[in-house]
């Protein structure tokens, strides 16, 4: 079972949708035990980066993430959620993230070389890093749909593939069985759906 951690930020049911159309079994949760039971885990998030991690940790639902990532559950951070997944966020202010990725979330704006418009919506291509099962070969050059105003600045090890929007953006990201995606595989039509049958290969089949 992939369990949708649903703290009140994400858009779960367009996501869930995807899951059920590759007949993957899912279900949308709040319950820690839920989480932390399920064979794979994936953590969505619209919205901001503090809002966010302080709704996470009101429901215990960061812990039970942790937990769920150090059993060695293969996580699936989208969009904020995987911005969460990283060490600090500076998005009005500064926040503490989960810490399961090094590097910190940094508005894209200062860092910009031309007045490009923000927040970046819309479709761009993936330039493959390294090779994995979440992100292989197969996908260089291909198309996803992004939607974020924020960009993770994490050492080289941990980009997996990226995408140019004025300045490189870390596009899926790993370290171990922690993923992340920058961009929404739910949006992204049939690249990203093969994003998601690639994440529920990890660690053996999902568990009904």
């Amino acid at each position: 079972m992939i369990a949708i951690v649903d703290y009140g930020v994400g858009n779960l049911f367009s996501l869930q949708g995807s899951l059920t159309y590759l007949g993957l079994p899912s279900q949308i949760t709040s319950k820690a035990e839920e989480i932390i039971k399920a064979s794979h885990v994936i953590l969505p998030g619209v919205g901001a980066f503090g809002d966010a991690a302080r709704k996470l940790s009101a429901l215990g639902l960061d812990a039970a993430v942790l937990e769920a990532a150090a059993k060695g559950k293969p996580l699936l951070g989208i969009c904020l959620g995987m911005q969460l997944l990283f060490e600090t966020g500076l998005e009005y202010g500064k926040h503490k993230g989960l810490g399961l990725l090094p590097g910190v979330v940094a508005p894209m704006e200062k860092d910009l070389p031309t007045p490009l418009r923000l927040p970046h919506i819309g479709w761009n291509s993936l330039q493959i890093r390294k090779e994995t099962p979440l992100a292989s070969s197969q996908l260089e050059g291909e198309f996803v749909y992004y939607v974020h105003s924020y960009y993770a600045k994490t050492d080289s090890e941990a980009i997996l593939a990226e995408s140019e929007y004025g300045v490189m953006v870390p596009g899926v990201v790993g370290v171990g069985n922690v993923y992340g995606c920058q961009f929404h595989p739910e949006k992204s039509g049939e690249v990203g759906l093969r994003i998601l049958k690639n994440f529920a290969k990890l660690g053996g089949k999902v568990e009904v």
